[in-house]
């Protein structure tokens, strides 16, 4: 009887553990690159950052693991719908089409816009005097991250004469302007500002140029049912401060917004 007893403990000790392991699999696996301050890596491997520290707290709230997955940005919807990654959360800009141009909307369901970004054009400090508008960018050799929103704005405002140049990442633009592959490059200011004017990028900076403001918000597959979910732990996230102590870390508090109504 003690032995029939023993077994059938151990047969529900294995059925919790297997149960466990499924919710691990169901947890958020995050599609990222490298973009910092919102996903980079420690000397170690481990990643960290903006997005990568609110995917964690967004994942206590749901009680699941949350994993991270370098993915090439150009293939964020193919890896979404292969399933290889079931979120793309890394600072995302929402309100954006593709290079082929249809809405990023169309591909995924959005979650809310959390926070504000802007592309902007990062030059060698000795042209800056000719960016004084987006027309400078007319014939000129523009770097971009592949799939970006500001591969889209490049190849929108190159001109007949003018060349993008897709990169695997953003931050592999820096070096293609700072060793003059390109004149210049397109990408999300909170990254510029991180770059440009120190370490190997002192030559560089941000032109004086005014783009239109944008959003950034987590994608999802559509229909998926962790879009809901993620939404009411963001609210929670918002309304109990820690949204604004996590900004206040990476110096993002100006850029922190909640919008409850966007939807892509």
């Amino acid at each position: 009887m003690k032995r029939t007893v023993c077994l059938l403990l151990a047969v529900l000790m294995l059925a919790l553990a297997l149960s466990a392991c499924a919710q691990k699999k169901e947890g958020l696996i995050c599609g990222v690159t490298l973009f910092e301050p919102m996903n980079y890596q420690e000397a170690d491997g481990t990643w960290t950052g903006f997005d990568t520290e609110f995917a964690k707290l967004v994942a206590d709230k749901l009680g699941v693991d949350v994993k991270f997955q370098p993915i090439d940005w150009d293939n964020k919807f193919f890896e979404l719908e292969a399933g290889t990654i079931n979120c793309i959360w890394n600072g995302f800009t929402a309100n954006a089409n593709e290079a082929d141009g249809t809405p990023r909307s169309d591909h995924v369901d959005f979650s809310y816009s959390y926070m504000l970004n802007e592309q902007c054009i990062v030059v060698k400090a000795e042209n800056a005097a000719e960016y004084t508008g987006v027309e400078a960018l007319n014939g000129k050799t523009i770097v971009a991250e592949g799939g970006s929103a500001g591969e889209t704005f490049a190849k929108e405002n190159a001109g007949d004469g003018g060349t993008v140049l897709p990169a695997g990442v953003q931050i592999d633009t820096f070096v293609e302007v700072s060793s003059g592959a390109a004149d210049c490059a397109v990408i999300d200011v909170l990254l510029a500002r991180e770059m440009v004017g120190s370490g190997s990028y002192t030559d560089l900076v941000i032109a004086p140029i005014e783009m239109a403001s944008e959003v950034y918000a987590i994608g999802f597959a559509k229909g998926s049912d962790l879009t809901a979910k993620v939404n009411q732990a963001i609210v929670e996230l918002f309304e109990s401060g820690e949204m604004e102590t996590l900004a206040a870390k990476y110096d993002l508090v100006n850029s922190l917004m909640l919008d409850t109504t966007f939807k892509g």
